[in-house]
């Protein structure tokens, strides 16, 4: 249905719940390296259950790669700097959501790129900082998936 794509992640549990999502909303997922942990850590096992084995996932490089390799019909990025809220936009199959490290996000190489179609936000309460990856991606694959009729 989606692809879910990761910019160098940093956090195993993260990853670990997102193989779940993936696998239980019928997603791709596709991992830009370097990442900052080992596939085989017990952290990313707990976190992902069994689901390791069963989600589709597939690893690039480099973000470079990842576009030439996988040539995103339609790339939205997620940054807290998005100018469009992501209720806004209206999702298709077969769109691309990136998503940012934990510690910082997406680099601005990244956001300026020119495979990148859309830059969206997901609102937060003043005061805050950020959300979490996983959760991030958690809202954003719903509403994407529910704009298209849980199919």
């Amino acid at each position: 249905m989606f692809h879910v794509v990761l910019h160098e992640p940093e956090i195993p549990p993260n990853t670990g719940n997102l193989m779940r999502l993936t696998v239980n909303t019928g997603c791709r997922l596709h991992l830009i390296h370097p990442i900052g942990f080992d596939l085989d850590t017990a952290k990313l096992r707990r976190a992902g259950l069994d689901y390791k084995e069963h989600a589709d996932v597939i690893h690039h490089d480099s973000f470079d790669s990842y576009v030439a390799t996988s040539q995103p019909q339609r790339l939205v990025a997620f940054s807290q700097h998005g100018e469009v809220l992501y209720t806004d936009l209206s999702f298709g199959r077969g769109d691309h959501l990136l998503f940012g490290k934990e510690s910082v996000g997406l680099p601005q190489a990244v956001l300026d790129s020119d495979a990148v179609d859309t830059v969206a936000r997901i609102p937060i309460a003043a005061g805050g900082r950020s959300l979490n990856l996983a959760n991030a991606a958690a809202i954003a694959v719903y509403e994407a998936w529910r704009q298209n009729g849980f199919a």
